[in-house]
Parts: C-alpha cells; sequence; structure tokens
C-alpha cells in the first residue's frame, strides 16, 4: 500500500470520518501514544510521539467521570496528579467549568448528571491540563439529537475561544461538515484514505449553515464517497 502523509495544520479542526470498525479510534490512540503504529510515524511540532503527554488531552466516547468524584473534584483530577500551582490551578478550574456552562454543578457526582454534562465534565478536565491538541472519539455519539447539537456548539465554542487544534473522530457524516475545516474520509476496514474534502463555512458556525445549498451539497458528495468505497 502506497504510503500517506497528512500534516493537520496549527489551530485546525480536522475530522476523520469512515465507517465503524475502519480503524478510526486506533488511529486516535496511536496520536495521543495510546497505542504504537505497525508503520509509519506520528509527530508533533516534529517530535516522534511514542507515549503520552500532557500536550495531547483525549476525550472518549464513553463518559470517564470518576463516580466517587464531584464535579469539580473530577475537573481538577489531572493538576493534582501534576502537583501544579494550587491558586492557579483552581482559578484555571473555575474557567473551565465555566466555560462548558457546569456553574452551579461544581459539587454534582457523575450519578446526579445527565449524559450531556457529563461529557462536559471530561471536555473540561481535558481542557483544564490545556493540551496543545485536543483528540475526540466520536463524543457525542451516545447522545440525543437535541444534546448532540448543543455539545457541538460548545466545542466549536471551545475551539474558537481557546484557538485549539482538534482531530475529531466520526461516522457521522452531518457532524463532520457542520465542524470540521477539512475533512478526511476513511475506506471500510483495511482503513485507506480516500479523498479530503476542506470545509468551506468559517470558524464561526450555527445550526443554520446546515440548510445552506453548500452545506447539503458537500455532504452528499461525501455520503456518494463513502457508499462508493464501501462498495469497492
Amino acid at each position: 500500500m502506497k504510503p500517506t502523509n497528512v500534516l493537520v495544520s496549527e489551530g485546525e479542526f480536522f475530522v476523520i470520518l469512515g465507517p465503524s470498525g475502519c480503524g478510526k479510534t486506533t488511529l486516535l490512540r496511536i496520536i495521543a501514544g495510546l497505542e504504537s503504529p505497525s508503520q509509519g510515524r506520528v509527530s508533533l511540532n516534529g517530535k516522534e510521539i511514542k507515549s503520552p503527554s500532557r500536550e495531547r488531552g483525549m476525550v472518549f466516547q464513553s463518559f470517564t467521570s470518576f463516580p466517587w468524584l464531584n464535579v469539580e473534584d473530577n475537573i481538577s483530577f489531572g493538576l493534582k496528579i501534576n502537583k501544579a500551582d494550587g491558586k492557579r490551578d483552581q482559578e484555571r478550574v473555575s474557567h473551565y467549568i465555566a466555560l462548558v456552562g457546569l456553574q452551579g454543578f461544581e459539587k454534582y457526582y457523575p450519578k446526579d448528571l445527565s449524559g450531556g454534562m457529563k461529557q462536559r465534565v471530561a471536555i473540561a478536565r481535558t481542557l483544564t491540563n490545556e493540551p496543545e491538541l485536543l483528540l475526540m472519539d466520536e463524543p457525542f455519539g451516545a447522545l440525543d439529537a437535541q444534546t448532540r447539537w448543543q455539545m457541538q456548539d460548545l466545542i466549536l465554542k471551545v475551539r474558537t475561544e481557546q484557538k485549539m487544534t482538534v482531530v475529531y473522530v466520526t461516522h457521522d457524516v452531518e457532524e463532520a461538515v457542520y465542524l470540521g475545516d477539512r475533512i478526511s474520509v476513511f475506506s471500510p476496514r483495511p482503513a485507506r484514505l480516500i479523498k479530503e474534502f476542506i470545509v468551506p463555512f468559517g470558524k464561526e458556525r450555527t445550526h443554520e449553515v446546515k440548510n445552506r445549498t453548500e452545506f447539503f451539497t458537500l455532504q452528499n458528495d461525501i455520503m456518494k464517497l463513502i457508499h462508493k468505497g464501501s462498495a469497492a
């Protein structure tokens, strides 16, 4: 198989789109340093990735809050492990609690939260470590449609305010087009890069963009490519 080089630019929202089981999560785990590639290499700022690092934060599909810790303690968990500056850490935790809209829920436990709120906790906990690269593995896949839309807007807000680079995995074409600056479409397993699409809607978006002809056209072009790749 011909080698494929993929470069993600600083500040880009890069979406990996493909069918379930094609290897999207495995690729994301390799970028996170949780798994090693059998071939090729992955690097960040020219340095090869060989293990996990605070430079790369990952949000998983499943809710990953510690049930015995409240919201505030869940979000500050990583900072306490790293024994950073206590006062500055508290200010940072408060900032990210506000950013993801969890003010007033600081003392709540995961059992008392909705699925969307649990993912807000996971996002805030990851952001509190201030990673250079945010990795997201179908983070809204288990949510209902309304909550999913709210969470999509949240991550766009976070991306804009934090000027963060995001690599986002999904199999939802509409979500990919709404969130991404660039979409890399993968074939069914064994995954190969079929084609990349540039999304022409700018960085600040609302759900109104989904009613535009350009949105439907791009979404349909991607769907046709995926169906063609599945049949190949």
